[in-house]
């Protein structure tokens, strides 16, 4: 029996990973519980715990379980780590400070037979420009944002307590995550999603940048399908980099926009109204645009090849639903 547990279970990525798990036989039996501070009415019914994932003494309950598998999915996203400093800190470094301790302080306690792996969702937004055409896997970490740095600070943890033999750990690089079901989120990325979900519902989406950005995506299918690829990688293979640029789409929102339009046709693309901001167009020009994770791809880690496969997935996945 593999004891699994989700933090941020209760997110959209959490419920596809907890969906995944279940119905698929990736794990030899599996005791799952999700920890969130909030839960969907309609969500995966597994084992929850609510809570604060920023709280120190809820870090150190949830370890003493002792799970074979973390996945650490909890975070304030973009937009809010940047407005909401001290917050943003808390939430998404110090949470991961208080959690790999507690994890030690149980592998002490079984004289050094207690050492989960963990897996850690980073992100793209580790880098800082100026860029290449490509980022490759050799590219400096030099974010831009407080979210990156955030980011980076929990990869460098990871990367240390591994080392130290307390978790067998693993960072992941999402692209951003495309085409996200429900609502709006208070990320500088929303827009990618919402000008695709929005039109497909029949309702006006607003573009706040200029359709020749161009940025790296995948869908949250395949995001579900790179966690559990990495909860059962031989790490060993990471040769000391625990850190990994994952695969997706290089597109531009006007190539996003033609996807949609061989989807659902003008009238759907008729529903994006342009309506420049400056504070998101001033973020996302930070942001990296393309990637070549040669890496990731050799040890198996698969995306979409196309934005209209991306769409496809959400038309399945969430529309429907």
């Amino acid at each position: 029996m593999t004891k699994i547990l989700i933090l941020g279970g209760g997110g959209m990525i959490g419920q596809k990973l907890a969906r995944r798990i279940t119905e698929h036989n990736i794990f030899d039996g599996v005791e799952l519980t999700l920890f969130d501070r909030a839960f969907p009415k309609n969500g995966v019914i597994t084992k929850t715990v609510m809570g604060n994932i920023a709280d120190a003494t809820m870090a150190q309950t949830l370890a003493a379980s002792r799970p074979d598998v973390i996945f650490h999915l909890a975070a304030i996203v973009s937009g809010e780590a940047e407005t909401k400093f001290d917050l943003g800190w808390d939430v998404n470094m110090m949470a991961m400070w208080h959690l790999l301790n507690a994890i030690k302080t149980e592998h002490d306690a079984s004289e050094g037979t207690y050492r989960p792996r963990v897996v850690f969702t980073s992100s793209i937004a580790v880098y800082g420009g100026p860029y290449p055409d490509k980022i490759d896997d050799s590219f400096l970490s030099a974010p831009l944002t407080s979210y990156g740095a955030q980011k980076a600070a929990c990869e460098l943890m990871i990367t240390d307590f591994s080392r130290k033999g307390f978790i067998d750990g693993i960072s992941l690089r999402l692209p951003t995550i495309c085409v996200r079901p429900g609502k709006a989120n208070a990320a500088a990325s929303s827009f990618f999603s919402g000008i695709i979900r929005e039109p497909l519902n029949g309702i006006v989406a607003v573009l706040p940048v200029a359709d020749t950005v161009r940025h790296w995506h995948a869908s949250p299918r395949v995001a579900a399908q790179f966690l559990t690829h990495a909860a059962t990688l031989d790490t060993d293979l990471l040769n000391g980099r625990r850190a990994l640029n994952l695969p997706g789409v290089s597109c531009t929102v006007a190539e996003q926009i033609e996807a949609l339009r061989n989807a659902a046709g003008q009238d759907a693309v008729d529903l994006i109204k342009l309506k420049l901001d400056p504070t998101i167009m001033q973020i996302v020009d930070g942001w990296p645009r393309d990637f070549n994770p040669k890496q990731a791809v050799a040890l198996g880690f698969v995306a979409e090849s196309s934005f209209d496969e991306i769409i496809k997935v959400y038309i399945h996945d969430d529309l429907k639903a």
